[in-house]
């Protein structure tokens, strides 16, 4: 049942990792000057834009279960 809602987004997944990398980077520069700043603020919007979109995933998941 779970097979037709990720084979299909699976491809398009792997776009959302350089779109994540590259918001957490500029998200990280315009806080910080310094490079070691930047790669951890970088380092931590980045996880916490794949846990959201994580979460989000399993909603789906779960509401597509149920339906």
């Amino acid at each position: 049942m779970f097979e037709p809602l990720f084979a299909s987004s699976t491809g398009l997944l792997w776009h959302a990792i350089p779109i994540v990398l590259a918001i957490s980077l500029v998200y990280g520069a315009t806080r910080h000057e310094f490079l070691k700043p930047i790669l951890w603020h970088a380092y931590h919007t980045a996880v916490w834009i794949i846990g959201f979109m994580l979460v989000i995933v399993a909603i789906l998941a779960v509401v597509s279960w149920f339906v």
